[in-house]
């Protein structure tokens, strides 16, 4: 399992950092561990195609895990909509492409192979629902990378790791980091040590 940050930090080998398009002063440089996000969730405001792959073309994309195409946040039909025109893009410049699966995906809807990553978004109930489980499930099969969004908990990284997700990202470290990020590097010794039964 591997953790990414909002805030900067120095990486490790399972902790790295989830840069935002247009959102707050992060750093683009040093990074040796991270995913590129689209902005979308917290800043939509301010997203634009050709900006957001403008960034993306500043960035390392051999240390970089995947770059999320644009979304809706708690809709599927218009994410679908928005990313896969841009999924091409982000692979034309040399990174791996993720589709945000948000309230309403389904696996059967998913062009498994337009994307390399699934990102899982959407609301809580949504995220936490068979719906997004099945999804976690085909991406697996499809041999594809699955990260989950917001998890700040022990339980819901668990939850992330019993599901088949490789990667998560929260914002637990942006408060006391140093004490912190200790913190997650015990909940990811403790789910290496505690071998899960998939719940899907």
């Amino acid at each position: 399992m591997i953790y990414l940050s909002g805030k900067k930090i120095e990486c490790s080998e399972n902790i790295g950092v989830m840069l935002s398009f247009n959102v707050g002063k992060q750093s683009m440089q040093g990074h040796s561990l991270f995913a590129a996000d689209n902005g979308c969730y917290a800043s939509p405001e301010k997203y634009s195609n050709n900006g957001f792959l403008s960034w993306l073309n500043k960035l390392n994309r051999k240390a970089c895990l995947f770059a999320v195409a644009p979304d809706i946040v708690g809709n599927a039909e218009r994410t679908r909509e928005r990313a896969y025109p841009m999924l091409p893009r982000i692979r034309e410049l040399g990174f791996k492409a993720a589709l945000v699966a948000q309230d309403g995906e389904l696996s059967d809807l998913i062009n498994w192979g337009e994307l390399d990553a699934i990102f899982i978004g959407g609301s809580t109930e949504w995220k936490l629902s068979q719906a997004a489980g099945d999804i976690v499930a085909a991406a697996k099969r499809e041999k594809k990378w699955v990260h989950m969004g917001r998890v700040n908990s022990f339980k819901r990284m668990r939850l992330a790791a019993a599901l088949g997700c490789d990667s998560v990202d929260g914002t637990y470290l942006a408060f006391e980091p140093d004490n912190r990020k200790g913190k997650i590097k015990e909940w990811i010794n403790q789910l290496q040590k505690q071998p899960l039964l998939r719940m899907v």
